[in-house]
This record gives structure tokens, sequence and C-alpha cells, in this order.
């Protein structure tokens, strides 16, 4: 693959080749690191939706940090135990209740999405229009606020994009030539990824590069794995509209990550009772929080109804906690940025 959109995957490749291997000690203190260096406010990122990704401009300390495997912050789970539904039989009570495996609902998941996704083929010069419902909840107050987020992504990235978070909206410009971003925006990278799982997953190998689909998921290290998770919540969250066939190979993909469990009985933002899925990162820092919370799913179909995140603001004892309730409401294949369909 020659898209910018994954040049620095590449370059990671490279420059792990040459870097003596680090213990996971070293590799976790990386990671924690990286993490506060990403929610810092004067890191350049690219923000999609509503959660940071980070944009890298492939030079000094973030390369290395990149390099050490250490793209991935976990949040610590308060309900279920850390192996609750985990590839368990399920019973016969009732199908939000069940104890269902993660594999079982993911699987549903892309095999509904086969059945019913919505086939989209736009123009480089056209934008993604999508339309996004949030609703958050203070922890400690309970006040709730709702919020719709407008986005228009450049098909081919082109072109400047207007990205919204939580009500706020700013203007991303294109990619610079020593600039990437994962997940990919544009359409072009996007279509060139594999809809085969496991091949969509051996792409998404730092230490083999996304160009290199031979291996076996046998061979895959724990540390690599985690890597690989980051890869496709980041996708599957940050990426509402997909070709076809890549969001489902997406959740085939993340049912075989070792780590990803079923949560029953989580409420979407309509208040429905669904299934979740969540992870349990073996090499994140002791109580990191942030990316990969939970993706909700209709128990009896498995069609998915949306995002379950965290999110603070403020620090020390000014800090405040918020839950995000989140959906895809709508989205259009529009002509020029800004317009609604």
């Amino acid at each position: 693959m020659s898209d910018r959109g994954i040049d620095e995957l590449r370059a990671l490749r490279e420059y792990e080749a040459q870097a003596p291997p680090l213990d996971n000690a070293t590799r976790n203190r990386a990671r924690a690191r990286l993490f506060a260096a990403m929610s810092a406010p004067d890191v350049a990122t690219a923000r999609v939706g509503r959660r940071p990704v980070l944009r890298i401009a492939l030079t000094g300390g973030v390369a290395a940090a990149v390099a050490a495997g250490v793209l991935v912050a976990l949040p610590d789970h308060d309900k279920g135990g850390r192996d609750g539904g985990r590839a368990a039989a399920p019973a016969t009570s009732a199908p939000a209740l069940r104890n269902v495996s993660a594999q079982t609902v993911l699987n549903g998941a892309a095999a509904y999405e086969r059945k019913h996704e919505r086939v989209a083929s736009p123009r480089d010069d056209q934008f993604v229009y999508t339309k996004e419902i949030i609703q958050e909840t203070n922890r400690k107050t309970g006040a709730k606020k709702s919020y719709v987020d407008e986005n228009w992504r450049s098909v081919d990235g082109s072109q400047r994009s207007w990205i919204m978070e939580i009500g706020h909206g700013w203007w991303s410009p294109p990619l610079k030539d020593n600039e990437g971003m994962w997940p990919p925006q544009d359409w072009g990278t996007l279509r060139k990824l594999p809809t085969d799982p496991e091949k969509l997953i051996l792409s998404l190998l730092l230490k083999s590069g996304p160009g290199d689909r031979n291996g076996s998921l046998d061979e895959i290290t724990e540390n690599e794995w985690s890597d690989i998770h980051f890869s496709l919540t980041g996708l599957l969250k940050l990426v509402p509209v997909m070709p076809k066939g890549l969001r489902p190979a997406a959740y085939e993909a993340l049912g075989m990550v070792p780590g990803v469990r079923a949560v029953p009985n989580q409420k979407d933002a309509k208040g429905r009772t669904g299934v979740a899925i969540t992870y349990d990162d073996p090499v994140a820092p002791r109580g990191s929080e942030g990316f990969g919370s939970f993706f909700i799913f209709e128990p009896r179909t498995h069609r998915f109804l949306g995002f379950r995140d965290e999110r603070s603001s403020g620090s020390g004892k000014n800090t405040k906690r918020y839950i995000q309730l989140s959906y895809l409401d709508s989205w259009a294949v529009v002509d020029k940025v800004r317009q609604r369909p």
C-alpha cells in the first residue's frame, strides 16, 4: 500500500527493525507516557468524531515511542469479571442476560452487516457526511447533555474537512507529506484494506507492516495483539462509513483478539438493553483509561446499536468525568463540505 494514511506504519516497521527489543516493564512505561502525551493540549492530533486520533510526523521521540508498540490506552471496567462472557456457552435465559461469547456476538454482527450493509462508491472530490448523536452524563452530578455532531470528511483527503466533537467544530486540513493517520479517512486507503479477517489482522501488524499479509496468527505476540486491537477499534469507532465488506471483516477480526469479552445488560443511547464488547488489555498500565470502551449490540440480531465511552475534563479537584452514549444517526455522500443531504 502506498497511500500516505499508512506511510507511518511502514516507517515504524523500518525503525523497529533497527531497535533493540524492549522488556514488558519498559514497554508499559512507554505506553503510559505516550498516552499522557496524546492527551496533552500541545500535541498535534487529528480529532475525528469525539475521540483523538494520533496524527504523526515521523521524527524524534514520538516515532521511537510508537515503534516500541505503545499505541493503546484502555479503561478499567467495573462490570463483569475479567473473564465474564469470554468464549462461554450461551444460556437459555433472555438474550440480553445470557452468558454469550464475544466471538459469537461479533461474528453475528458481521453476518448482520453483510446482509444489511449500504454500499457507497464516492468520487474522490466528494465528501462523506455523518450525523452522530451523543448523550453525556456527569458521573458525579447526574447532569445530562445531548449533542449533534455533523462531519464532512474529504473522500480522498485532498480537501479540508469539517469535524465536530461534542458540539464544537473546526476545519481539519489535509495531511502533509510527512504525516499519516490511523485509522485512514481517505477512501482509496480504506478500499485497499483486506476484507478477509485474518488477512486484515496480519496487515495491521506493526512488526510486519501493512503490505505484508503473510504469516500466522499463532505467531502474534501479546504486545502485537494489543496493537492490533487498538487499530481495529480505531477503524470501527472512527470510520462510520466503509467500503463494502470491510466492517464485517473488522468485526470478525476483533473477535479473534485474545482478551475481547462480552458484557451483558448495557444500555445504549436510546435506552435499549444490549450486549457490549470490550477488551482486557494484558499489557496496558494499570488504571489506564480512555480509548476502547464498549461496542453495544442488539442481543438477538447482533445489530450494532452504538458506543459507550468515558471522558474527563479538568485536572485535580476540578476533574469532571462523563459517560458518553452515542450512535450514528445518518450518513450520505455529498458534493460540497457543509452541504446536507
